[in-house]
């Protein structure tokens, strides 16, 4: 029997110093191999560090990711897992007072949203206010503006890769 593989990224974007160690070894736990970060400072959060990794495994390894990196609620991150056959790709933030936001991507990385989204908002939105707010809520956009600043604070930061163990 094959097994299937996809890949995708961890975003750290925000992260005390005490626990970069803790979320290597997390990481770790899922991948089931080594996993030496390169943690720079954040410069949107004073006292915080940022890291990026790229991974490849089996999926599903995304959802893992995150639940593993929710065991600290004060992390900002992102994962994504790139589609694979017979699975849709994804996008997973986690922000501090909001939780996690989940939601299938397309090839070019934009969220997908459902006809049965649509027509379900469609159907329950008592104005065109409560509309454009549902349709913020199905794009995640208050992630989005809270994680903003802490994505472009790290553009042009080196990414290491991992290899999940089979």
């Amino acid at each position: 029997m094959q097994r299937r593989s996809t890949q995708g990224v961890v975003f750290v974007h925000a992260c005390p110093k005490a626990l970069c160690q803790h979320v290597e070894w997390a990481l770790e736990r899922v991948i089931g191999a080594p996993v030496s970060l390169s943690w720079a400072d954040q410069p949107a959060a004073h006292g915080a560090y940022r890291a990026e990794v790229a991974w490849t495994g089996a999926p599903g390894t995304g959802a893992k990711l995150v639940a593993a990196l929710r065991a600290w609620p004060m992390l900002r991150f992102e994962v994504t897992e790139e589609a694979s056959y017979g699975n849709d790709g994804e996008r997973m933030s986690y922000v501090p007072g909001h939780g996690v936001f989940r939601a299938p991507t397309s090839a070019n990385g934009d969220l997908v949203v459902s006809e049965q989204q649509l027509r379900n908002l469609a159907a329950n939105a008592t104005s065109i206010e409560a509309f454009r707010h549902g349709v913020d809520e199905l794009l995640g956009a208050a992630w989005d503006a809270d994680l903003e600043v802490y994505r472009h604070a790290g553009d042009g930061s080196p990414v290491t890769w991992l290899h999940q163990v089979v």
